[in-house]
């Protein structure tokens, strides 16, 4: 797009052979989607509206897997990823999908008490607002699930080098899964474009990870993807805990 700025991340250029390799991941990502439904009573998968998430949705959607999809709208998130809440719900007028928000009474006081921004001033006032806003209205999703599904990637960050496809959730008792752990981000990107899947507008401003508005900003070409999710924090620490 014309306003975006030389030096910020684009979205990857592909070629045939990209769209072609595709199709072996494409393959294996239905039969991890069938598995999951076959062998679970109760699967949810928490979609972060990410190119991730969404080709993980478009799967559940086309093989009508009986997975719930959600959505954690924090009370942050940007304009156009909520734009993206309603193309979900248009393109995909069979899927159960559903939102989750946050306690609104423990938002507002720590808006009142901490301050709207504390978040800034340490990585535990930040940990505590994604509790608040992230994490606690996950734990009231995934209270009666078996599993539960993410749109986790092994080349995403150094936090998650070893991802599995499936592991345990210990502190919840349940399954978790990630069923492309193994793609790389320019598979994620031939999916995409391979099946014209609707994706959130920033990805064309420079923002290769997007979370909540005010942690979340576009990164330079070169850089870590996740580099603008919580960008004032030692790498190390980039995560919101719902993952732990």
């Amino acid at each position: 797009m014309s306003f975006l700025k030389p030096d910020l991340w684009k979205i990857p250029r592909l070629d045939a052979r990209d769209f072609a390799k595709i199709t072996e991941k494409e393959t294996a990502l239905f039969q991890r989607i069938a598995q999951i439904a076959q062998h679970q009573q109760n699967a949810k998968f928490a979609s972060s509206l990410a190119v991730e998430d969404m080709v993980i949705t478009d799967v559940i959607a086309k093989s009508k897997a009986k997975i719930v999809v959600f959505t954690l709208e924090t009370g942050r998130l940007n304009p156009e990823t909520l734009e993206l809440v309603d193309m979900v719900k248009t393109n995909y007028p069979d899927l159960d999908f559903q939102l989750y928000t946050p306690n609104s009474e423990k938002a507002l006081a720590y808006d009142e008490q901490k301050g709207r921004y504390a978040f800034y001033e340490s990585v535990e006032l930040r940990r505590e607002c994604c509790f608040i806003r992230k994490i606690e209205p996950l734990n009231r999703a995934l209270q009666d699930a078996d599993c539960w599904l993410t749109g986790q990637r092994r080349e995403q960050s150094v936090t998650r080098t070893e991802l599995p496809f499936h592991e345990q959730d210990e502190s919840r008792g349940i399954d978790k899964y990630n069923p492309i752990f193994d793609w790389s981000e320019l598979d994620v990107w031939a999916y995409i474009l391979k099946y014209d899947i609707p994706y959130n507008r920033l990805y064309q401003q420079g923002y290769p990870s997007i979370g909540c508005e005010p942690c979340t900003k576009a990164v330079k070409v070169g850089e870590d993807i996740r580099a603008g999710r919580w960008w004032w924090e030692n790498k190390d620490s980039k995560e919101c805990g719902l993952h732990k």
